[in-house]
């Protein structure tokens, strides 16, 4: 996940400023209230997309904010001022927590303040300190982390549910399934773990082709979940009890993102299937996902026998039923004792659509 770096855009902001304003729409107590004029006269400049790490030391000052020291100090012109902290650094960029598991059971007061920054898009920051005003600054940063759920203190769902779900995807990694793949572990060079190692002609240019696919895909915005799948997602939610509404967003915006990977102009129901897991993997219980797998694969079959609609693919039976009360799937009944998604093998879980 750091090695991410390595691929990342660069971005413009007005000169200097530690809370990365853009240069058209500045936020930060600084600069938000600069004409374009005076923007202009500051000047701007480019630099790589921030790519911050929230470590188990840091101290709610470094997260959020606090007295700037250095400015405090000065011998000529001392003066009282906030240094905006990791979360309000990263703006427009990324945030990274390794082992948040740990960090979420042991830093409350850190969590608080990642469930400010993640609780709305974009989150928002509190910096706090005796006897300087309150400043509130938006953030628009993407977290990511990284924990092992079978290590203490167990898996985040388990120790603080509503940072889990501020999470739209969750990727499980599992273990090394072969002694081959053992083997390449043990045996990769050191210089190859390095994320600041020499890279070949080979790496550089296949890593600036992967730079270019993902700034095209950002810049194709345009794409939208037809209506017909976003009542499905409804449905889903309405008939599963799913608890947050942030899951549909998720399965929403990485069904669109994963149409864009494979260079398509229309959302697929293929495309839900293959990012369901991912968004709720860490909000349902094992028993549930699979039973919401099992039903939406067994109607997806069985509409292959129905009529097409007009965009020239078939429907799943259930989105062309008409009925007053909430639709209930009763197709295939659910096993009586689910088993677990890790003793499941995928082709057991999803039935993946060919593309050609």
């Amino acid at each position: 996940m750091r090695s991410v770096k390595q691929i990342l855009p660069k971005i413009t902001r007005i000169k200097g400023c530690l809370y990365n304003c853009d240069p058209d729409n500045p936020h930060c107590p600084q600069h938000s209230k600069l004409t374009a004029e005076e923007i202009a006269e500051i000047g701007t400049e480019e630099i790589p997309i921030p790519f911050l790490e929230i470590s188990h030391s840091a101290k709610i000052g470094t997260v959020a904010g606090t007295i700037d020291l250095s400015k405090l100090t000065n011998p000529t012109k001392p003066e009282a001022a906030l240094l905006p902290g990791i979360i309000p650094q990263a703006h427009r960029g990324i945030i990274f927590v390794d082992e948040i598991n740990r960090l979420a059971d042991t830093s409350p007061e850190i969590t608080d303040v990642l469930l400010d920054a993640m609780g709305t898009k974009p989150g928002r920051v509190q910096i706090e300190e005796t006897g300087l005003p309150l400043v509130e600054v938006p953030v628009s940063a993407s977290v990511w982390a990284a924990s092992n759920p079978d290590e203490e203190p167990g898996p985040l769902a388990e120790i603080r549910r509503q940072l889990s779900d501020r999470f739209d995807l969750v990727i499980p990694m599992g273990r090394p399934s072969t002694p081959e793949e053992v083997v390449d572990i043990l045996t990769m060079d050191e210089s190859m773990k390095s994320d600041d190692r020499v890279l070949s002609k080979q790496e550089v240019s296949r890593l600036e082709q992967l730079k270019t696919n993902i700034e095209n895909i950002a810049q194709q915005c345009d794409l939208e979940m037809p209506d017909y799948l976003t009542n499905f997602l409804a449905n889903l939610y309405i008939n599963y009890n799913i608890e947050s509404l942030r899951a549909l967003e998720a399965i929403r915006q990485a069904a669109i993102l994963h149409t864009c990977l494979r260079k398509r102009n229309q959302v697929m129901i293929s495309d839900i299937i293959t990012v369901l897991p991912l968004a709720l993997y860490h909000r349902v219980s094992p028993a549930t996902l699979t039973e919401i797998m099992n039903t939406v694969n067994n109607n997806r079959m069985i509409g292959n026998n129905n009529k097409k609609n007009e965009s020239g693919f078939n429907l799943p039976r259930f989105f062309q039923q008409k009925q007053s009360a909430p639709q209930q799937f009763t197709e295939s009944a659910p096993p009586e004792k689910a088993r677990s998604l890790r003793d499941l093998p995928e082709n057991g879980l999803i039935k993946k659509e060919t593309e050609c």
